[in-house]
């Protein structure tokens, strides 16, 4: 199966509740919300509060992607606020697999995001350990910006670890997903496509949202 996963970063702030319902009654599959610190991407998105509440309205899986230094210090919290899946970046982990295996001992899936110059090869000794990779295909920190074309290749490249690996992990795509790339990047080996600006950009969002799903089905 593969997913859709609305970025909430992409939101109307002033009427979060409502997109979070509109995620819930769309052909959505997954939440993907955001965390950023203004130090590790030079921008801050929204907190522990405004997490609290978007869980508080949605009904589909957590997917929450920090965008932070010393991402460990956080691990419980967002267990505790209700992250099914918790992505940490490879570049802001030190101890990656103890990170991995803090993230799982505390009831959640664990993801692994990699900046666009992160090469896909890093993460094999590790592969079995890790449910989901995130491969920016973006620079992170902002929404709205241009697909890197470079991403096919190392979603491929990827692919290709997790299978000579035999693991299940799942592939992620966030930055630039559009009705133009959505089909090459699933053929290219992708699971999970995260989607922001062109979803609540979008005249018609929920239509938007099932016009993607029918492309990745």
């Amino acid at each position: 199966m593969k997913y859709i996963a609305p970025s909430v970063l992409a939101a109307d702030f002033a009427n979060l509740q409502r997109d979070v319902e509109m995620i819930n009654n769309s052909d959505a599959d997954w939440f993907h919300i955001d965390i950023m610190d203004g130090v590790f991407v030079p921008n801050i998105s929204f907190g522990m509060p405004v997490l609290r509440d978007i869980v508080k309205h949605a009904s589909k899986t957590i997917d929450v992607h920090l965008m932070i230094v010393d991402p460990d210090r956080y691990i419980k919290t967002f267990a505790d606020l209700g992250s099914d899946i918790l992505t940490v970046h490879y570049e802001a982990c030190t101890h990656l697999h103890r990170t991995l295996q803090a993230i799982k001992s505390e009831g959640m899936k664990a993801g692994v995001a990699i900046n666009p110059h992160t090469n896909v090869s890093l993460l094999e000794d590790v592969i079995h350990d890790i449910d989901l990779v995130c491969i920016m295909s973006v620079n992170p920190g902002f929404g709205g910006q241009s697909f890197i074309e470079n991403t096919y290749k190392k979603v491929k490249q990827l692919k290709e670890i997790i299978n000579r690996n035999n693991s299940q992990t799942m592939i992620e795509i966030d930055g630039g997903v559009t009705d133009q790339n959505a089909k090459q990047l699933i053929e290219a080996g992708a699971d999970v496509l995260v989607a922001g600006s062109f979803v609540f950009k979008s005249k018609n969002p929920v239509q938007t949202i099932k016009e993607l799903k029918s492309i990745i089905s």
